[in-house]
């Protein structure tokens, strides 16, 4: 089984990502949001490994669009899961899903160096 790398193709850091994993040599699955959105098992799925806050892209343009209201349900699982299946960008990026079931966020190289060993 090989990892398995979630994002949008169109990002500087999904470029950086692939790059990297290229370089390793590192065989992966690219699911591309924009393409398959995510579905909300998915997405529950990563939140038993991670933090809500975590994975919300807080620093990109649809996350600075928000109304207030918006942003507060982005606070509880129950109300944030539909808004990321519709604004799949909202969701940090990459997010590696690794052999072991483990997972990453965001490209950090050592991260993703020490979690392919």
């Amino acid at each position: 089984m090989s990892i398995k790398v979630y994002g949008i193709k169109n990002c500087n850091t999904m470029k950086k990502t692939f790059d990297f994993l290229g370089e390793k040599g590192v065989e992966y699955d690219f699911i591309d949001y924009k393409k398959q959105k995510p579905s909300a098992p998915l997405l529950e799925g990563f939140l038993e490994k991670t933090e809500l806050n975590s994975l919300v892209n807080k620093k990109g343009m649809t996350y600075r669009k928000m109304t207030d209201e918006q942003k507060i349900d982005l606070e509880k699982q129950e109300t944030a899961l539909p808004i990321l299946i519709e604004n799949s960008s909202m969701i940090k990026r990459p997010v590696i899903v690794y052999t072991d079931g483990s997972l990453s966020l965001g490209f950090d190289a050592e991260e993703i160096e020490g979690k392919l060993k």
